[in-house]
């Protein structure tokens, strides 16, 4: 009876590899591109009392194959909260060899003092055996607290705690 939980376990274990290695290599053998995209904001306060959140969004072909046409768009960024400060939200390119990277950044300045949920990029591309333009979606960013209240950061705790150890060790051991 012992045996029985154990034993099943292992079918599932084996099940999960069969499965997962399938599939993984159907993915891997497939021919043409496959587009991954990383979208990523950072937020700085500047002195003013403004905040410039700036977009990257980095572009990668792990595919088999070039990637022709490239354009992409993220318009997640409504008028009414944000400005453009620098660059465009909208770029194309030629190609993207098997292997290769792209990026693109732009700009923004927070208008209004909200919580904001941005969308995924949309990469378009062609593949050369296909009519059809394919489709790659960007990672979504994390919600952006924009104009927020924060409190003042403390730098140096750490520092004060190591400090303050040290002090008292040296009383402890040498009076």
């Amino acid at each position: 009876m012992a045996n029985r939980p154990r034993n099943s376990l292992l079918a599932f274990l084996l099940f999960f590899f069969f499965f997962f290695s399938a599939s993984w290599t159907a993915i891997s053998s497939s021919e043409g591109p496959f587009i991954v995209a990383h979208k990523k904001a950072t937020s700085t306060r500047l002195k003013s009392g403004t905040e410039r959140i700036t977009v990257t969004i980095d572009i990668y072909n792990q595919g088999s194959a070039t990637a022709y046409d490239l354009s992409l768009s993220d318009g997640s960024w409504p008028e009414d909260v944000f400005d453009i400060v620098a660059g465009n939200t909208s770029m194309s390119w030629e190609r993207l060899d098997v292997g290769g990277s792209l990026s693109h950044s732009f700009e923004l300045e927070a208008k209004t003092k909200t919580l904001f949920y941005g969308a995924p990029a949309i990469i378009t591309f062609r593949i050369p055996t296909k009519a059809a333009l394919q489709e790659a979606y960007s990672t979504p960013i994390v919600p952006l607290d924009l104009l927020a209240e924060r409190p003042p950061e403390r730098k140096f705790d750490l520092a004060k705690v190591w400090f303050l150890l040290f002090l008292y060790h040296c009383y402890i051991y040498y009076p």
